[in-house]
């Protein structure tokens, strides 16, 4: 019947594809109207320096987050990010060498990556402009450029490396690919957490043989814990049989914490402050503080 619903589905075929088919023009037209329509990033070869590894950066598109080189627009495909980084066994650490790395953790300090192209953990010392804070966030996929003299000689922290400037912004990555990555990365229950007991020890017992970094899935907990007589965050977990007691410096964990206006976060509490359920607890050890370098939390983390 002429005007009914069901005029559509009885139609012959070619009919149907007729009405919802347009030319190429008038699609394309409309997709460049909207104005919800994202600007399209056009990924290139970038081969500026004689040999570098070469990986795809994003040409200028839209606008740029805090923090980025101006103009760079974020890659929104995890495949994307991932293609063009040659698999290496080792990390480059010569002077110039340019790196894509996963964020894990961010403070003034240093800033605690994944090297994309060697699956291994590094901390990237950053100079941010003075008055600038640290903006990166966990699984923020940035590049970053080491310095002529990496100052690759810290005994405490064998995986520190200088860059000449703030990275650049080019995306993020999460989901599957992440998961695979963190769970590989995870520390093993082989002895006591960083390779030492206790809460620190003297900076002269390092010599550059132990990593400065552990991600850990604690067997119990984690608990967070605000401590009133200092105003210091802390969290509690379980490693084999140990119980561990570090100071917390993700900032997004002690918002969370001060934000729930309670002394303790645990189990269902915790993941609702802070909107995701804790999985993995990225441990280091600080710079030298009064000759000791002492294990802190840099970052609470999802399972990916």
């Amino acid at each position: 019947m002429p005007g009914s619903r069901h005029e559509g589905r009885h139609a012959p075929a070619h009919a149907r594809r007729a009405r919802v088919d347009h030319p190429p023009e008038a699609r394309l037209r409309e997709a460049t109207e909207r104005p919800d329509a994202a600007e399209p990033t056009l990924l290139v070869e970038d081969r500026s320096a004689e040999g570098a590894p070469e990986v795809e950066r994003a040409v200028p598109g839209a606008g740029a987050r805090s923090g980025a080189v101006p103009g760079a627009e974020p890659s929104r495909s995890s495949r994307g990010l991932l293609r063009g980084v040659p698999h290496r066994d080792r990390t480059l650490t010569a002077g110039g060498a340019r790196l894509r790395v996963l964020v894990l953790a961010s403070t003034r300090e240093d800033t605690a990556v994944v090297d994309l192209a060697s699956r291994s953990l590094l901390r990237l010392r950053i100079p941010w402009p003075p008055g600038h804070a640290p903006d990166l966030s966990p699984f923020d996929v940035v590049e970053a450029t080491l310095a002529e003299d990496p100052e690759r000689d810290d005994l405490a922290q064998p995986e520190a490396a200088t860059v000449v400037a703030p990275p650049r912004h080019v995306g993020a990555l999460k989901g599957r690919r992440v998961r695979t990555m963190l769970a590989r990365l995870q520390a093993a229950h082989d002895g006591p957490l960083l390779g030492f007991h206790g809460p620190s020890a003297p900076y002269w017992d390092f010599h550059g043989f132990r990593p400065s970094l552990a991600l850990v899935h604690p067997t119990r907990g984690p608990q967070l814990m605000a401590r009133r007589t200092d105003g210091s965050t802390w969290v509690r977990f379980g490693w084999e049989r140990d119980d561990v007691w570090l100071p917390v410096e993700d900032a997004r964990a002690i918002r969370a914490l001060h934000a729930s206006r309670r002394d303790r976060l645990t189990g269902k509490p915790l993941a609702t402050a802070l909107g995701f359920s804790p999985h993995y607890l990225l441990t280091g050890l600080s710079s030298p503080r009064a000759g000791h370098c002492y294990k802190v939390c840099l970052s609470v983390l999802p399972k990916g």
